[in-house]
């Protein structure tokens, strides 16, 4: 199995993905309904890099995820990857999406559903059936590929999921709380899949999550965001190789990283709470 060392720690990894001041804004500035999600938030992802975005509910992690698969324009700023200005057009020759719900089509069954994606990534139809069957084998699901979603379980899907964003060979994975309705268990496996998987691919994947132990473990760097609006408040660097095992979890400096996370979110969470309970007073 390969081990690959964390690539923040490299001087010379070129970014995969450049946000620059990025502020995002729904509704009219001044208006009631004006919601200000994102404020001005520059960060570089290196190449091969596995960054976490942490922080509270409503903090515009998943908003910030969109506008660098461009989803969506950011009222101001700007997202570049691999060097070319992301504009609110997805970029599905370098960026995949797995999200947190399946999105597989129910009606095909799991080799149909691979087909569609890599015929829309415009891969040749004869690269089709053995690039999805060496994803499904890569997750532990080749022997499903006749099956129909309903016939998975929810763990299974989000398998189908990632391996769908390995079959399209995109340099980039952008994950979307993927993991957040499996049982803690079905998340531990998953979680040592996609570490194995960034080993052996150098893919850059940048994670959504609200799960502490998710991030540490899987992450070469954590960034956590403050409450809405949502600004980067620090950046912890985990300095693990990859693939992890689940041993790094009894280290001590897992326990101490994780409680870094929490000691940094606490006062995050309790201003979102505060925003819940009174969002007047909060957004002044």
């Amino acid at each position: 199995m390969s081990s690959r060392e964390p690539s923040a720690t490299r001087a010379d990894a070129a970014p995969a993905i450049t946000i620059r001041n990025v502020t995002q804004r729904f509704g009219d500035a001044g208006a009631n309904e004006s919601v200000l999600a994102l404020d001005d938030v520059s960060l570089d992802i290196a190449r091969g890099e596995f960054v976490c975005l942490l922080g509270p509910s409503g903090c515009g992690k998943s908003t910030l995820l969109n506008i660098v698969g461009g989803l969506f324009r950011p009222t101001t700023g700007e997202v570049k990857v691999a060097g070319r200005k992301v504009d609110g057009a997805p970029h599905p020759d370098e960026i995949a999406f797995v999200f947190q719900e399946s999105t597989l089509f129910p009606w095909y069954t799991v080799i149909e559903n691979f087909r569609i994606a890599l015929k829309f990534q415009g891969v040749p139809k004869s690269e089709w059936d053995d690039r999805a069957m060496a994803a499904l084998r890569a997750v532990g699901m080749a022997s499903f590929a006749r099956h129909y979603p309903n016939q998975l379980s929810v763990g299974m899907r989000q398998r189908v999921n990632m391996a769908r964003g390995i079959a399209v060979k995109t340099s980039i994975l952008l994950m979307d709380e993927p993991f957040a309705a499996l049982d803690e268990q079905t998340r531990m496996v998953l979680g040592e899949d996609l570490s194995i998987l960034l080993a052996e691919t150098g893919k850059t994947i940048v994670f959504v999550t609200h799960s502490l132990a998710e991030a540490v473990f899987l992450s070469d760097r954590i960034v956590v965001m403050t409450a809405r609006p949502g600004k980067i408040k620090t950046i912890i660097n985990v300095g693990e190789k990859h693939p992890r095992s689940p041993d790094f979890m009894l280290e001590p400096r897992f326990s101490e990283l994780r409680n870094e996370c929490y000691a940094l979110l606490r006062d995050e969470i309790r201003k979102t709470m505060a925003s819940q309970r009174d969002p007047q007073g909060a957004g002044a």
